[in-house]
């Protein structure tokens, strides 16, 4: 009897020793499989190496003639400039006494509901085109001689956003704020991204960065429609106020700057772009990874980048 109890036991051992092992290992796998999503998805991304992929993307071609309809009337997108100066919504833009070599510019390119009065010291007075997301109509067309009349020029209004909201086909409140200003303001050509040409701008994301827009939980920023709009029109660019992507991960901090030069009690730059690079919940702009694909870009495009300079 002795032996065979010994026996039994030492069969026992064996087995709570060899499910310990399965279930360490299994719980290691888990633990491994859940950190290596999250950092995947969530973590700062690191754009595409694929060299084959990205000489692939020609900017000056990628979505064809066809990616703007008019909001009003039969206007045609057709703007070309040998020279421009895209001028970002960063604070950085403060203090650098840019403004009249901005409006020597043969086309001044702006975003969103960033004003020109107050601020012509450093960041000019002409508006050639001015890229508004869907999220920004509302404090646009609520002061549109702020933002789209001021010089009296013809300035390229683009529109971009969800075709639900700012669709042709879309007949919601924002569409038809948009079709109110371009009839009240005759001079303006207004003009809104083409849905097929929206999905263009996903896969453009994809290619160059690697990355689903859709499943990396990203939300695309005005700034990468800018860049690409830009780079469509534009024979040389040059770029006011937008910071590289390796300056918010400096070991000393840098400086803190509000996220936009006109809002000086708004959130810090270097803040906003961190917690959405990260984010883990919802939708975020990764202003980091793209930045990335923009100094990549610059050697393509022949795009130079001031205050800072990198």
């Amino acid at each position: 009897m002795g032996p065979r109890l010994i026996d039994k036991q030492g069969q026992q051992s064996q087995r709570l020793v060899i499910f310990g092992a399965v279930f360490l290992l299994t719980t290691l796998l888990i633990l491994y499989s859940s950190n290596s999503g999250n950092e995947a998805i969530y973590a700062p991304f690191r754009v595409a190496t694929n060299h084959r992929a990205i000489k692939a993307t020609d900017l000056k071609t990628w979505a064809g003639k066809e990616g703007y309809v008019p909001v009003y009337g039969n206007k045609t997108m057709t703007l070309h400039c040998h020279d421009c100066a895209l001028v970002t919504s960063s604070s950085h833009v403060l203090g650098t006494g840019a403004g009249e070599d901005i409006d020597r510019t043969e086309c001044v390119i702006r975003m969103n509901d960033a004003p020109t009065l107050g601020y012509e010291a450093d960041v000019g007075n002409r508006t050639s085109v001015r890229v508004v997301a869907h999220s920004s109509i509302f404090r646009v067309v609520r002061r549109p001689n702020d933002f789209l009349n001021r010089t009296g020029s013809s300035p390229v209004i683009i529109f971009w956003g969800p075709p639900t909201k700012i669709g042709k086909d879309a007949k919601g409140t924002l569409y038809r704020l948009i079709q109110r200003v371009s009839m009240t303001y005759s001079n303006l050509s207004c003009f809104t991204i083409t849905p097929n040409k929206m999905r263009k701008f996903d896969s453009l994301f994809q290619r160059e960065t690697g990355r689903d827009r859709q499943k990396s939980q990203s939300w695309l920023s005005t700034g990468w429609f800018t860049m690409v709009i830009a780079i469509e029109m534009c024979d040389n660019i040059k770029v006011y106020g937008m910071v590289p992507p390796s300056h918010c991960g400096k070991k000393l901090g840098p400086k803190k700057m509000p996220y936009h030069y006109y809002k000086p009690r708004g959130p810090d730059e270097c803040v906003t772009y961190l917690q959405n690079e990260r984010g883990r919940r919802g939708n975020h702009h990764r202003f980091i990874t793209e930045k990335q694909v923009f100094a990549r870009w610059a050697k393509q495009y022949n795009i130079t980048f001031n205050h800072p300079t990198w």
